[in-house]
């Protein structure tokens, strides 16, 4: 077997067992890796709630990871949302993915619950639980000073996920964030601090020739994208390179999706953070791309340099225009301390937005720190701004507040300026994400080809070839940003060099269709259907920010409802958006799967 290595690590916490599962080829061609394989494993315990003690917690690589495929360095964690109910899942960057590769395994799955906090440690073919009641109550920063990993991967939670916020996340060697859902949470609900995983070995390459050459041509076609490797891409500004096109479309999320323009955008922009900050390039342990941003601070006391994570796409603008805020250095303070205490800057800067607009009040900086404080310790109002957006509101009386789908708070796109991030966003199987079709790749981006970001139509049948693709993405483990540029029919000359099967574009995005399928099964299970496939009120009664001659107005609901039964059709769902037996056959989810069908 190539690419794969042929073996998953099974941790029972409450048995203190470790067991090695053989899957064989067959298998893996029919899940891949990453979100597949998690997918796979959620499927078998889908009716359980999130903090059960038989819920697994998957960490997978993918076929590529380990080779010299690009962008290939991610790893996919996956488990059930404390937040939504629904499939709680991320692709985070760093060097996991590589090192547990490199230790021999393709993926672990966890499952049970130790009684006292543990570190889970990886060394090749040894695996030991390690006490970490020491480290339980320490951030992230502190741990990893404590660990020191070098050159093995640390995957760590906070104070967020022990003190039992919603929305807390797994912060993966420092830099990266395994956010959205809950991640953090689950991790810490089955008394998990860390993972420390390092490994000696390599990836098997079948044709070590075909994948330079496979590699060089996607090399080629990224270096040519402007988004990517322009001046003003990527490469150059981070993801916060768009900040400036999402407000000069009228669509930035501004006063809690009250507005969608905001008047200090421009001294708030990428530019504006590399004018204020010396900082350098990070990336994903063999990306080219180098898509973060580390800060550098001295300290003018000591003359200590300190690094630190600049804020991403979604975090400059949630800290800024959603909330109201103007000032760069309480933004950088904001993530860092989300950072430290293991939270989703999304879900923190959406709840704080959607407080704002039921109470009336602007925050100072003083009181936003606090507030973020209180959310990670669970204490006084901070206990319940940490059910999250959708809770919260509720519990305020002011449900219409909370701008979230499926109780997922929503990312720095608003959906009045680009349709089809409008049915992205209702479809998605983890709530409201923007990740599940990234439609602003042609709404916005205008890659591959340009579409009308003011129409539905052709964009159901867009938005489910585009969540296919993004499951063999999240399977392989890949980076979308990487296919702005390239297509699945260069990965799938990748994956042919690298597993020495031959296999098309089309064949891989089918195995997506069944990834994809079988979430939705899941979420079915759990009592999702057609009425939590749509977005707020607000979205279809309030116009957004007109201006720079843009015209934003509310969407039109029965022309979303028609895109929404068209979608339906295209995806194989019946009218109420429940899964069909006959297509789940026919994608081959038969046997575990279709057993769950007593369940709907």
């Amino acid at each position: 077997m190539y690419g794969w290595t042929g073996k998953i690590l099974h941790i029972n916490l409450t048995e203190k067992r470790f067991e090695i599962e053989r899957p064989d080829l067959d298998t893996y061609l029919f899940y891949l890796g990453g979100k597949g394989f998690g997918g796979r494993y959620l499927r078998q315990c889908a009716n359980l709630p999130w903090n059960h003690h038989d819920m697994v917690i998957s960490v997978f690589t993918g076929p590529l990871t380990g080779s010299i495929s690009p962008t290939s360095g991610r790893t996919h964690i996956l488990s059930k949302s404390p937040l939504t109910g629904l499939i709680a899942d991320s692709s985070v960057g760093g060097k996991l993915g590589f090192r547990l590769k490199n230790a021999g395994w393709d993926g672990i799955v966890i499952k049970g619950k130790s009684e006292t906090p543990v570190g889970i440690i990886v060394n090749d073919n040894v695996v030991e639980l390690q006490d970490a009641a020491n480290l339980w109550g320490l951030d992230t920063n502190q741990v990893n000073k404590k660990i020191q990993p070098k050159k093995a991967s640390l995957s760590i939670v906070g104070q967020a996920a022990e003190n039992g916020v919603y929305f807390a996340s797994i912060t993966v060697d420092q830099h990266h964030s395994a956010g959205r859902a809950g991640l953090g949470l689950c991790f810490a609900h089955k008394k998990i601090k860390y993972l420390l995983v390092n490994g000696t070995g390599h990836c098997t390459v079948k044709k070590p020739d075909k994948l330079k050459q496979a590699r060089e041509d996607i090399l080629r076609l990224t270096y040519a994208s402007p988004v990517l490797m322009g001046q003003f891409g990527f490469s150059k500004l981070g993801t916060g390179a768009v900040y400036d096109l999402m407000d000069n479309r009228r669509m930035m999320p501004t006063d809690n999706f009250l507005r969608t323009n905001f008047l200090h955008a421009s001294k708030l922009n990428a530019a504006a953070y590399e004018r204020a900050y010396p900082q350098k390039r990070h990336g994903c342990l063999g990306c080219h791309i180098m898509c973060k941003k580390i800060g550098i601070k001295t300290e003018a006391a000591t003359g200590t340099k300190h690094q630190f994570t600049m804020p991403e796409f979604e975090t400059m603008s949630h800290f800024t225009a959603l909330i109201g805020c103007k000032d760069i250095d309480l933004v950088l303070k904001a993530n860092e301390r989300c950072n430290y205490y293991g939270m989703d800057t999304i879900s923190t800067a959406s709840v704080l937005a959607c407080r704002r607009e039921i109470k009336g009040i602007d925050y100072t900086a003083k009181k936003l720190l606090a507030l973020i404080d209180d959310i990670a310790y669970g204490k006084d109002e901070g206990e319940d701004l940490a059910m999250g957006a959708t809770l919260y509101a509720k519990k305020m009386g002011k449900p219409h507040a909370a701008m979230a789908v499926k109780g997922l708070e929503l990312p720095a796109y608003d959906p009045r300026g680009a349709y089809g991030m409008a049915l992205g966003y209702a479809f998605s199987t983890r709530g409201g994400c923007h990740l599940r079709a990234y439609p602003i790749s042609h709404e916005i981006f205008r890659k591959p080809v340009a579409t009308d970001r003011f129409s539905f139509s052709g964009k159901p049948r867009i938005i489910k070839i585009a969540e296919d693709l993004n499951a063999v993405i999240d399977s392989l483990t890949a980076c979308k940003f990487a296919f702005f540029a390239a297509g699945l029919e260069e990965y799938a000359n990748v994956f042919k060099a690298v597993t020495g099967i031959e296999t098309t574009a089309q064949d891989l995005l089918q195995t997506g269709e069944r990834i994809y399928y079988n979430e939705r099964i899941i979420n079915a299970v759990n009592g999702f259907d057609i009425k939590d496939d749509d977005l707020p009120d607000r979205f279809f009664k309030q116009p957004g920010s007109s201006g720079n001659k843009i015209n934003i107005p509310p969407i039109n609901r029965d022309d979303f409802l028609k895109a929404r039964e068209k979608y339906y059709a295209i995806r194989g769902l019946d009218a109420k958006g429940l899964p069909r037996k006959e297509k789940a056959y026919e994608l081959g989810l038969s046997g575990e799967t279709c057993k769950l069908w007593n369940n709907l």
